[in-house]
């Protein structure tokens, strides 16, 4: 008789319920969306009820479309977006929207934390980094500030992956890697200390578990809800980034992973880096011995979908949702490398590394009249390799990490002639692993897996991870895309300030 990890991945736009063997094989997945609400220009929210209605859609379809039996399934687990605040009282009823990873909305705030500790140098001191109105501190007091009602209100404030952890259990936890979303100190592995001197009441954050751990058991209600056998256990889980490694197999001092998905980011695991550098955050890893330091891409795939929905909708509506990708490559493929010198860069929602900014948005520069729809195309294809690029400069700069013979996971590994985009813009080589698209899931179930004894460490998930592709660059695009890299970040430090400008008191929070 088979047995499977039921892994979620809630990810920025849906859940995507995936059952894996304990070989780490995918057996089956099904997805349900849920809504993003933007009651404000950097307002970001979604509402947790939908996260659950989605958990529970997803369970029983897996079930019930895959003829399994619900005692097959040995542990459930959730691999989550990062960063979420979600207020909830003794009950565990929600008092507010989450405010989620890319809501920009408390940059007032975060100005007004540092200097109440002394400084923006003082405070990098207590807490590893300066912070910005996307951190969850900075919402955090947004909260008190400006919703005051609620934040008396609340009994724990909990990231996605504890909500639903919560619903599945009745217990409140926060597991380590999303606690270091907020602020954990990665030597002791608690809270930082930081959160007292900046007003935060430290009751208001939940006990701390392992990715590893066993929360607890399905209760009555929830299995009822999920068409799933009460008592089926659920462990810690991890945040995305953080399950993402795991799906990579890129567990061990120095192993670096790409995630291109909806967002992006830069990864790399270690056992001594422990500091904020160029946008780039230290935190937790899934395995409690290790850190990452991780380099966040806001906008990514979304900015491909963008180009997608706005200027190629007669194409999309001919060749469908999965063949409008395929056409969109092949022209893609007839522009020259570096789009004859336009350069469009990706920062759609601002941006966190390698630079830091709620203010900076997308720019397209160098617009001629020789440049055509698909040269805008490619440049965004290509605005986002300058961006890995600079990432992973900063990487070898910063922490010294050689950067060399990495891992690409996310749906976006599925594009072929983007990942050749990447390798020349990048000058690296680099694998995709088998299924790309459902890694981060799969390296949840594997988290479980590790929970429950069958994988012994997270070091071995590197030979438990199967390769599919292997990339490398091609030497005669290197001098055209080395010109453009350097344009790229000049692009950034002439209009840096004038984004400031434009958008600072725009997107000020009501």
């Amino acid at each position: 008789m088979a047995e499977y990890i039921l892994s979620h991945d809630i990810g920025t736009s849906s859940d995507k319920a995936v059952l894996v063997t304990f070989e780490g094989e995918v057996a089956a997945t099904c997805s349900e969306p849920y809504p993003t609400y933007y009651p404000n220009p950097a307002w970001v929210e979604q509402a947790p009820a939908d996260y659950w209605k989605a958990v529970c859609e997803t369970s029983r379809r897996i079930v019930d479309e895959n003829g399994i039996e619900p005692g097959d399934i040995k542990g459930i687990v959730f691999s989550t977006q990062a960063q979420g605040v979600i207020p909830v009282d003794r009950d565990g009823k929600v008092l507010y929207n989450n405010i989620t990873w890319v809501d920009g909305r408390a940059q007032l705030q975060a100005e007004h934390i540092m200097k109440k500790v002394g400084g923006k140098k003082i405070f990098t001191a207590l807490a590893g980094t300066p912070i910005m109105g996307k951190d969850c501190i900075a919402e955090i007091t947004w909260l008190k500030e400006e919703r005051p009602e609620i934040y008396e209100k609340t009994h724990l404030i909990l990231d996605v992956n504890g909500y639903l952890k919560f619903k599945c259990t009745g217990k409140m936890v926060t597991e380590l890697s999303g606690a270091s979303s907020y602020g954990l100190d990665l030597k002791k592995k608690t809270w930082l200390s930081v959160f007292p001197l900046v007003g935060i009441d430290m009751k208001r954050l939940p006990p701390l578990v392992c990715s590893t751990d066993i929360v607890g058991g399905l209760t009555p209600e929830a299995a009822s809800e999920c068409g799933l056998a009460e008592g089926t256990p659920v462990f810690g889980g991890c945040d995305d980034v953080q399950s993402a490694v795991v799906g990579s197999g890129m567990c061990r001092d120095g192993d670096v992973h790409i995630y291109l998905g909806t967002s992006a980011w830069v990864c790399a695991t270690s056992k001594t880096a422990d500091k904020f550098k160029h946008g780039a955050a230290a935190i937790q890893s899934a395995d409690k011995e290790m850190n990452l330091i991780a380099g966040i891409t806001e906008s990514a795939g979304a900015n491909i979908q963008w180009i997608c929905d706005q200027f190629f909708r007669h194409e999309k509506e001919e060749y469908g949702d999965d063949g409008i990708f395929a056409y969109m490559d092949e022209v893609v493929k007839d522009i020259p490398a570096g789009s004859d010198h336009l350069i469009c860069t990706p920062w759609m929602l601002g941006e966190r590394c390698p630079v830091s900014s709620t203010t900076t948005r997308a720019t397209l520069f160098n617009v001629t009249m020789v440049h055509t729809r698909e040269h805008l195309m490619r440049s965004v294809y290509e605005g986002i390799g300058y961006n890995l690029r600079w990432v992973l400069e900063n990487y070898k700069a910063d922490y010294g990490f050689d950067c060399n013979d990495f891992r690409i996971i996310g749906g976006g590994a599925l594009d072929k002639v983007w990942m050749q985009i990447i390798a020349d813009i990048t000058g690296k080589s680099f694998s995709v692993v088998k299924d790309p698209r459902n890694a981060g899931a799969v390296g949840a179930a594997m988290v479980a897996l590790i929970g429950l004894g069958h994988i012994k460490s997270f070091a071995d998930t590197r030979e438990f991870v199967k390769i599919d592709r292997r990339y490398d660059p091609d030497p005669a695009n290197k001098a055209i895309y080395d010109k453009l890299f350097a344009d790229y970040k000049e692009i950034y430090y002439s209009l840096s300030k004038a984004y400031e400008k434009a958008n600072g008191q725009r997107f000020e929070s009501d």
